[in-house]
């Protein structure tokens, strides 16, 4: 066996409609649904053209520099994965680049996340695939290995199992484990509504923020 180079099969994965029905519900208002107690981390940012990202978790930890595990997955990969790359936040070489975005996005990858750096940025500004980085450089990578391919990663302390939903919006990403996404959807779902709610009165002039002043009370603030 060799220990920290291998090629894991993933053993399940979130199917089409899930993935589909999150793509209406922000990021926030899942992260919110979920206590507050996961994200993938500030640097993780996109650097696309705009958009949503939703889909299942295809995983792969590498060693700072070396992307043949990436190409591993990349061979792997089909309509609806999302590439969530764990290079251990290195920002020395470029793991990814047009080429291998662009072979991604003709095989209906939904995106890619790299704790790494990219490059060809003004191809990844000018293209919709969602791509979430933590930085750029034009120095490209190495062909070595080791790595893995569907193992387990943490982003900032986000634990990512392959096959899990991965969801992206303009303020990142959020990691919605295999088991919880009917109970996170219907919460977030729930949340959003509320939100939309609350908007819609303040566009009439009719929102009632009385809650503030009775959590001053509640919380003993003087001066009220």
């Amino acid at each position: 066996m060799s220990i920290g180079f291998r090629i894991h099969p993933r053993p399940r994965a979130v199917d089409a409609a899930t993935i589909e029905k999150f793509k209406a519900i922000a990021v926030a208002n899942i992260s919110d649904s979920m206590n507050r107690m996961v994200h993938g981390g500030p640097r993780l940012r996109p650097l696309n053209a705009g958009g949503v990202l939703a889909g299942a978790a295809l995983t792969v930890r590498t060693r700072p520099g070396d992307n043949l595990m990436v190409h591993a997955a990349l061979n792997r990969a089909g309509p609806g994965d999302v590439l969530v790359i764990d290079a251990g936040g290195d920002l020395t070489n470029a793991l990814m680049g047009e080429l291998m975005l662009a072979h991604a996005q003709a095989i209906g990858v939904a995106g890619v996340i790299l704790n790494g750096a990219v490059r060809d940025s003004g191809w990844i500004r000018a293209n919709a695939l969602p791509v979430f980085a933590a930085g750029i450089t034009h120095r490209g990578p190495y062909k070595n290995g080791p790595g893995e391919v569907n193992a387990a990663v943490a982003l900032d302390g986000m634990v990512i199992e392959p096959g899990d939903l991965i969801v992206g919006d303009d303020d990142g990403i959020v990691c919605v484990p295999f088991d919880l996404t009917e109970e996170v959807y219907a919460a977030a779902d729930r949340k959003q509504q509320g939100e939309a709610k609350t908007m819609a009165a303040i566009r009439a002039g009719t929102v009632d923020r009385s809650w503030v002043e009775r959590a001053l009370r509640e919380a003993g603030c003087e001066g009220i």
